[in-house]
């Protein structure tokens, strides 16, 4: 399975509890607003840590509160695309993307910065600054970055949201061509009927 997610976790006055399997290329979460999608997304990366359960990917525990395991975040070699992206603003793209790529240990590196690079169609942007870019360069060059540190999955938080359409359908079909190219599992949370019927052939829907 590229995804094994069943945990149980209190966030505030609720609590968020979930669980699946996929082998899907790409899953998709959808939701209302507040489910807790992206606290799932979180507990996956290791940026929370869940009250109990048991989170693997293709078959290799990230958290198993039974067992004991809670590996850290750069341990679980996650490709994480924030929905604002979070770049650093005091660097040009090209040392964002350098960033990334210092993030993956020299024998675990699949894909390289000038492949990434070309992949991506980001060349003409490597000298600007972040706050030049438009929403859909910056969401590429996030994808970039995250593809540099060698990351054995790809979340992806509503990389589609607040994009004028034009913009929307170029970086769907990226994620289409890393979905089919790179053979890396992907979830993606989106509330997006048409964004997720395109792109995933797994849902899972919260509640």
């Amino acid at each position: 399975m590229s995804f094994e997610v069943f945990l149980d976790h209190r966030v505030g006055e609720r609590r968020v509890g979930l669980g699946f399997a996929s082998d899907a290329p790409l899953t998709a979460l959808v939701g209302p607003s507040g489910a807790g999608k992206t606290t799932v997304l979180h507990c996956i990366a290791g940026l929370r840590r869940p009250d109990r359960g048991r989170i693997a990917v293709a078959g290799i525990p990230l958290f198993d509160s039974a067992a004991g395991i809670d590996l850290a975040p750069e341990k679980r070699r996650g490709g994480y695309v924030f929905q604002d992206a979070r770049l650093f603003p005091h660097l040009r793209v090209d040392a964002n993307l350098r960033y990334g790529e210092r993030l993956a240990a020299p024998d675990k590196r699949w894909i390289g910065h000038d492949e990434v690079v070309e992949f991506l169609g980001i060349g003409h942007l490597l000298d600007r600054w972040p706050t030049t870019l438009s929403g859909g360069e910056t969401r590429r060059v996030a994808i970039g970055r995250a593809l540099l540190s060698a990351p054995r999955f790809l979340l992806l938080d509503e990389p589609f949201a607040s994009l004028d359409p034009a913009r929307a359908e170029a970086l769907m079909e990226l994620v289409e061509r890393i979905r089919d190219q790179l053979e890396i599992p992907i979830l993606l949370v989106s509330h997006d009927r048409h964004e997720v019927e395109r792109l995933a052939s797994r849902v899972v829907t919260m509640t």
